[in-house]
């Protein structure tokens, strides 16, 4: 068994994508009419058919208490792994990304910082140190 799509709620679909895509540097996998949504993911572009991640619109009023409590009290909605989080801390910052928390050393080899990605969500972004 393996993971094969996980999802981040997000308040704007479309705003998403570009934030995901031109931001971030996934990659559009997959861009369906679902009515007035998209089933819309992004992959990341090191591995195509890899885990999916699916833009999810947060229009049920539970997604919606559930995105606003997490962001509130600071908790990520999903993490990211990154070969080195200094350089991708200051690439992201360079292009005006906010993060809430700056890279630091959490646990053992673990380091982590956290942004906004503009759609409701906090994402961390962590790299284990060899």
């Amino acid at each position: 068994m393996k993971i094969i799509l996980t999802s981040v709620f997000v308040n704007d679909q479309a705003r998403a994508l570009k934030f995901y895509t031109e931001m971030l540097g996934f990659v559009k996998k997959n861009d369906i009419s679902a009515g007035e949504y998209r089933w819309l993911t992004v992959v990341s572009p090191d591995d195509q058919n890899g885990t999916e991640l699916l833009l999810e619109p947060n229009n049920n009023p539970v997604a919606q208490a559930y995105q606003k409590g997490i962001f509130e009290q600071g908790i990520p909605a999903t993490s990211f792994g990154v070969e080195d989080i200094r350089a991708e801390y200051e690439n992201l910052k360079e292009q005006g990304v906010k993060f809430t928390m700056e890279p630091t050393k959490v646990i053992g080899q673990v380091t982590i910082a956290v942004f906004d990605d503009t759609c409701g969500n906090l994402i961390q972004m962590q790299t284990m140190q060899k």
